[in-house]
């Protein structure tokens, strides 16, 4: 779900050979999910192997972070570790959200009803995640494992400097303070319309100095304004407070303290804005992280795609040579620059 602020907020445009070279932290549940959700078969039903095994998030892992490799991104993959106790009323929703749209999809008859509800009930199970991290770790990618919130990690990767920007189709990283945001990273290159007719989908990067700047808030003030629309961990914030209403009562009010207090005289609060204001600014992270790129183990990716999963053996070539050759004229491009 994750925060709603996209109204106020301002995105540059940029392509993917503007991050060559560049190291970017992926939330990597984050796309997870978009890869269960978006690829998928003409009923709506996600991409399986002869056993029943989905494997859309392992064919959206392989695929795209091939094609970021071929253009010189060097993508670190950061996964979530156990949530906050906060986040349990969000959890609780999206399943009562999964199990409702189950019912839906076991009851729809045309093919277009069932796409509809069957992007509605993708989920992730942990051998679903083990075998992502093992196509990761076999692309020659870091895999880091965070003690909670992923985009927490990630930003502060970005913070000490060791990642350029954090990758997620999410605001939250903001929040945690990341220093650039990109979307559409991991996305595919069109979108078909209602129309039919199909629409570019380019990368855009957030930059949370320029935020805050155009917005005239401080980080303080924009995860109060966050809290006011509702996070992960108070989702749908204050009834009747859209985002440029929270911007505008957050302006007016310089510390966290004034904003709230202000807010519970006309609005009841029904969570604890202190302990969220905390996650966002304290969040719990790891320092002792590793940032390893290998070469990539063509033989194993194939064991595990193409043996386990029937995945066509001459595209998984096709697609690993590509990432290797962009490697290597990546590292001989910044040989003769030292040099």
């Amino acid at each position: 779900m994750g925060l709603s602020i996209k109204d106020i907020i301002k995105k540059e445009e940029i392509s993917l050979e503007d991050l060559n070279g560049k190291i970017v932290a992926v939330d990597a549940f984050n796309v997870l999910y978009q890869f269960i959700t978006t690829i998928r078969q003409h009923d709506g039903k996600p991409l399986m192997d002869s056993k029943g095994n989905v494997t859309s998030h392992l064919s959206g892992i392989f695929y795209r972070t091939t094609n970021m490799m071929s253009r010189g991104i060097k993508p670190v993959f950061v996964f979530d570790g156990e949530a906050p106790e906060l986040k349990q009323k969000t959890r609780e929703k999206r399943t009562a959200v999964k199990r409702d749209a189950q019912e839906k999809f076991d009851r729809a008859e045309s093919g277009g009803d069932k796409a509809k509800y069957a992007s509605r009930i993708s989920y992730l199970t942990g051998e679903m995640i083990d075998e992502a991290k093992e196509v990761i770790e076999a692309l020659g990618l870091p895999v880091v494992q965070a003690p909670s919130e992923g985009e927490a990690q990630a930003s502060f990767m970005v913070q000490q400097g060791d990642a350029f920007a954090v990758a997620s189709q999410d605001y939250d990283s903001l929040l945690f303070g990341a220093p650039r945001l990109i979307q559409n990273l991991t996305l595919a290159k069109t979108r078909k319309l209602p129309s039919g007719l199909s629409v570019a989908i380019n990368p855009q990067m957030i930059e949370l100095g320029k935020v805050m700047k155009e917005l005239g808030l401080t980080r303080e003030q924009l995860i109060c304004l966050g809290i006011l629309v509702g996070t992960d961990y108070n989702p749908r914030g204050i009834p009747g407070i859209g985002q440029k209403t929270a911007l505008k009562i957050v302006k007016q009010h310089k510390t966290p303290e004034e904003i709230f207090d202000e807010i519970g005289k006309e609005h009841e609060l029904n969570f604890d804005w202190k302990a969220i204001f905390a996650l966002f600014m304290k969040p719990k992270v790891i320092k002792d992280y590793k940032i390893k790129f290998n070469p990539i183990n063509e033989e194993k990716l194939k064991e595990i795609l193409v043996e386990r999963h029937e995945f066509g053996e001459e595209r998984i070539s096709a697609a690993v040579k590509r990432a290797i050759e962009m490697k290597r004229a990546t590292e001989q491009k910044s040989i003769k620059k030292f040099f």
